[in-house]
């Protein structure tokens, strides 16, 4: 069964997609923990991140790199932090968040979910 993640690569679900290439996308969280939270995915669809290619992982994180310093152009915050977590969907990511200060990236914050609509004003 596709994860909600491939179903947002096969367009089934709709997103706000902020980057993509032949191999990874980038979209925001509908769940966001900061305005501009944003999810990096391989399109294949790996469970654990530490499974994926060598090669592959790499260029998943120069991919990462480019969008988190687009993300920082387009929203003032002091850097954007990274994290991987893997427990919310069983496929491969990683959390791109604008912070200012460390717990502007706390997981286990209650978030609400955004609409398509607030995520596009970014």
């Amino acid at each position: 069964m596709a994860t909600v993640f491939t179903k947002i690569i096969d367009r089934e679900i709709p997103a706000h997609i902020v980057a993509e290439d032949e191999r990874y996308i980038a979209f925001l969280d509908i769940m966001p923990m900061a305005l501009g939270h944003t999810l990096v995915v391989p399109k294949q669809e790996v469970d654990n991140i530490f499974d994926i290619e060598d090669e592959k992982f790499q260029d998943l994180l120069l991919f990462a790199k480019q969008v988190a310093k687009a993300l920082q152009h387009a929203i003032p915050c002091v850097r954007v932090g990274m994290a991987v977590v893997g427990l919310e969907v069983p496929h491969a990511h990683i959390h791109l968040v604008p912070i200012n200060k460390l717990e502007d990236i706390n997981f286990s914050q209650k978030r609400s979910q955004a609409s398509l609509e607030t995520l596009v004003d970014v």
